[in-house]
């Protein structure tokens, strides 16, 4: 429903013409090619209470450049998740969800316009891209250790010993935290991956995610003191210097910050690790054609990103009513750009359900566009060259093997939850 009360001129045209079930979670991308040839502007209501899809490359760029689809959704999106009212009875526990949806929505994801600017400057100068090339031997020598505890065994999960472990290092690394508290950070992230990808969250998963993030940022508010005593050259550190030069808000912004960072750091890249050392097995032509040439290997991650995204939709709000390819999106309206289908538009890549280290035309659209690309997509870039570099110059010989991949059961942040492989 769109802010000024009005529904959609149509409610259940498209509810059934391809169900976001069990086999869609296995592979989407059948049911994106159903959606983009139905039409470029589609009405569900079976998700998040009812929300616009957009199923074509060129639209979905549009949803997140222009100023007309706006970031800031996180009030309409929680309170419209079913049984809210139910499971957050008593003054305490709504004083609970305001923190929680107050320190959601002061994220740089969620913010639009001159505090979006204001925000990502701040955090820029921890991105820079010689801040991350000079990062990549310390990178190295963790995938190094990762996989030298690998080395002799007879088969391994590559989710659970590497991709998971891997990106957890690596953002703890940059934020400056330590290592031993990274059980805690992946089942933070978990929690509120799970509660984020849902296309119809509901209110337990709420409550978890609630709770994961509050903890996160008691976790961050008790490292603040140290930080501001003596800084040090790590991200938390520059951001308390911008928070005390005025760039960041004293009103929990730098802690939504450290949260999302470890969030979106951990998430995103665990998916990217074993979406791409999957597809790649899957593909053991070009697996050869890449181990002959790991120079090639910048380009083929740009691929493996394109050909099956670990974001496969972000969601925008309708800041003011507007026609579409003739639909009426009104003020208010959810709107979910779908990422993966955009990375599938025969209009924009040509044989698009093929993947090919060698391609060199279009964009894909995994980290974004426009104002809001990704932040840390140059990090994410670099572990996913060491890694996959690393496992092919140890591993030529490297197949899947017992029990059967499994994905992740998530619409929105998709990943394998394990990817059983052996070295010959």
């Amino acid at each position: 429903m769109g802010a000024d009360g009005l529904q959609p001129a149509f409610r259940d045209e498209h509810a059934s013409l391809a169900p976001f079930d069990d086999a869609f979670l296995d592979d989407p991308y059948p049911t994106y090619r159903i959606l983009r040839e139905a039409g470029p502007v589609l009405w569900r209501d079976d998700v998040f209470d009812g929300a616009w899809l957009l199923t074509r490359h060129a639209d979905v760029e549009l949803a997140l450049r222009d100023p007309r689809f706006s970031s800031q959704r996180t009030g309409g999106w929680i309170k419209r998740i079913p049984g809210r009212a139910t499971a957050f009875r008593g003054e305490r526990a709504q004083a609970g969800l305001e923190a929680f949806q107050r320190l959601f929505g002061s994220a740089m994801v969620f913010l639009d316009g001159p505090d979006h600017q204001r925000v990502r400057k701040a955090m820029a100068a921890g991105f820079h891209p010689s801040l991350i090339r000079a990062l990549r031997p310390q990178v190295e020598r963790l995938a190094e250790e990762l996989l030298d505890a690998l080395d002799g065994r007879a088969g391994f999960d590559f989710i659970g010993a590497v991709a998971r472990p891997l990106p957890s290092r690596v953002i703890g690394l940059l934020l400056g935290i330590e290592r031993e508290d990274e059980a805690r950070f992946m089942a933070w992230s978990d929690e509120l991956a799970a509660f984020i990808g849902a296309l119809q969250p509901s209110a337990e998963q709420l409550r978890t995610a609630q709770r994961s993030l509050l903890q996160m940022v008691r976790y961050f508010d008790a490292l603040l003191p140290a930080r501001r005593r003596a800084p040090g050259e790590d991200l938390i550190s520059r951001l308390v210097q911008a928070e005390a030069a005025g760039e960041l808000r004293p009103d929990g912004e730098l802690l939504a910050q450290c949260a999302m960072l470890l969030f979106a750091g951990h998430e995103t890249t665990r998916n990217l690790l074993g979406n791409g050392l999957h597809t790649l097995l899957e593909h053991p032509a070009q697996w050869e054609r890449l181990r002959a040439n790991p120079e090639a290997m910048p380009l083929a991650v740009r691929e493996l990103l394109r050909y099956d995204s670990p974001v496969q939709y972000t969601g925008r709000r309708v800041a003011s009513g507007f026609t579409l390819h003739g639909e009426t999106l009104r003020r208010g309206d959810l709107v979910l750009a779908l990422i993966g289908s955009a990375n599938r538009d025969p209009a924009r890549f040509s044989d698009p359900d093929a993947f090919d280290i060698d391609r060199r035309e279009g964009s894909h659209m995994s980290f974004g566009s426009g104002p809001h690309v990704c932040i840390g997509a140059g990090l994410s870039l670099l572990e996913a060259d060491v890694v996959l570099r690393a496992v092919m110059q140890r591993w030529p010989a490297l197949a899947r093997s017992g029990p059967a991949s499994r994905w992740n059961r998530n619409a929105g942040l998709r990943g394998l939850a394990r990817l059983q492989v052996a070295a010959s």
